[in-house]
């Protein structure tokens, strides 16, 4: 590892650019959500090629993330920084022109790329900011995933209503433009680098191990979550993982630091973000549908896609201004404190919308109140990685993180749609009022369970750290 001083950057210009770069991929993960209808129609494609244009985004991130956060580790993050809002902004420019369904997945997975932007940023923001700023800096940039998934519906439903799908897609170039050139100019390269070979052997092999479970889950509502092809997926893709950890073990120089990924903070917290992102997503999913769902149901309000969108900006918006608030948390009680507050809170609000959904009203303040939560345990959970790995190892740990991120939220959204679509009457395409009080039910139990698993991570820590303590010592009295 080489190392420097830090920067004189200014940290308040440092945040405002990562956090440009942040919003920049996390508003393309739900702007196209709005647009799948549309997409299917003008692309003259089916259902399932319409959700490819998630599903490849997802796919692709969950593969690039890990790879470029250890690229960044090895060759300068701030360079890698460029290189995946680059990508990025060069994947939004093919699907804002692309006329055809495969054209559009195509830019769809050049953006996924970007999915490194969010390790990148945090390791940045813990080599160059002073002391003092990390935590809030990490909270700030790690609250853009929950601001700009909600952001990201409104943005998206504006620009279908108002103008194309197109422009869903040209509005990802510009902020990726934005963020490249906010990072040229204003971010210095971090001092921090981990020398060594990338591994593509082991890059290869974890991204055909992510993608199988995950295009499982993306096509599971059209296969049937029952089926052989689901199923031997899922059970297939945990095995080539299986072997990815058996195989990086084995090698000098992998992508990815086994022990460091073994280590129970890390572990734990990475566990805890599968639950609370398989929540998050299925908020995300739930409550437009519920908006858009025709008046005539009994239940449905009729919105189009822009006022949709609008309920949800007061939730979007208390993100950002919990994020500071969950950084003090996290630097005067441990992280774990803003994480459990959050994911229960999160539940809380997911319950109450599960019961309570009957007034635009109502479902705003259901909505604020699951913001809230997911403001304040977003912003602490890269703060739990950070504190429990070391410098050289930030950009791996939390890309890994990330993936965790992409893998409960593909979850949370195919999860709900299949609770819904079971409720679908005969001779009608649209589920029953019932249909989504399950599915809020079932994600609010995701958040709450990532909230009691949050609370205990500091025992579970504390207990790994004497178990392999106590093993060592038997080792040595072996020995």
């Amino acid at each position: 590892m080489t190392s420097s001083p830090r920067t004189t950057a200014h940290p308040n210009r440092v945040i405002a650019i990562l956090g440009l770069a942040a919003l920049a991929f996390s508003l393309a993960q739900t702007m196209v959500v709005p647009a799948l209808r549309t997409l299917q129609a003008e692309l003259d494609t089916s259902a399932t090629g319409a959700t490819w244009t998630v599903t490849a985004y997802l796919l692709a991130a969950a593969v690039a993330t890990p790879v470029v956060g250890r690229l960044g580790d090895m060759f300068g993050k701030r360079r890698l920084l460029i290189v995946a809002l680059a990508a990025f902004t060069a994947g939004s420019v093919v699907s804002a022109l692309g006329d055809h369904v495969g054209v559009v997945i195509l830019g769809r997975v050049l953006q996924g790329v970007g999915g490194g932007i969010f390790p990148l940023c945090f390791a940045i923001v813990r080599d160059e900011l002073p002391r003092e700023r990390v935590a809030i800096g990490i909270s700030v940039v790690s609250a853009i995933v929950g601001i700009g998934g909600g952001l990201g519906l409104l943005l998206g439903g504006l620009l279908l209503d108002h103008a194309s799908y197109h422009w869903v897609f040209w509005a990802g170039a510009i902020f990726g433009a934005a963020g490249t050139i906010g990072t040229v100019l204003g971010v210095h390269e971090s001092p921090v680098r981990t020398p060594g070979r990338v591994d593509l052997r082991g890059a290869f092999v974890l991204g055909a191990g992510i993608a199988l479970p995950l295009l499982a889950i993306s096509n599971a509502n059209d296969w049937g979550w029952g089926s052989a092809r689901v199923v031997g997926l899922i059970v297939a893709g945990i095995a080539i993982l299986a072997a990815w950890v058996a195989l990086e073990q084995r090698t000098a120089e992998p992508i990815a630091h086994i022990p460091t990924l073994r280590q129970p903070t890390v572990f734990f917290t990475n566990l805890a973000t599968v639950l609370i992102g398989f929540g998050m997503f299925g908020a995300f999913v739930l409550i437009p549908q519920l908006l858009q769902t025709p008046e005539r149901t009994g239940y449905g309000f009729g919105l189009d896609a822009t006022s949709s969108g609008l309920v949800m900006v007061p939730g979007a918006i208390v993100m950002l201004f919990l994020a500071p608030v969950s950084g003090r948390m996290s630097e005067r009680l441990g992280s774990h404190v803003p994480f459990a507050i959050g994911a229960i809170l999160s539940g809380i609000g997911l319950l109450f919308l599960a019961e309570l959904h009957g007034s635009l009203v109502l479902i705003g303040l259901g909505f604020l109140i699951n913001g809230t939560g997911i403001g304040l345990a977003f912003a602490a959970i890269p703060n739990m990685i950070v504190s429990a790995v070391s410098a050289e190892r930030t950009g791996e740990a939390t890309g890994f993180n990330t993936v965790m991120r992409s893998i409960g939220g593909s979850l949370g959204s195919q999860i709900t749609g299949a609770v819904l679509a079971g409720t679908v009457v005969a001779g009608s395409t649209l589920p029953t009022d019932a249909g989504f009080r399950n599915a809020f039910l079932v994600v609010a139990a995701g958040s709450l369970a990532a909230g009691v698993l949050a609370s205990l991570i500091p025992r579970l820590a504390a207990r790994g750290a004497q178990d392999a303590a106590r093993d060592l010592a038997d080792a040595g009295q072996r020995a």
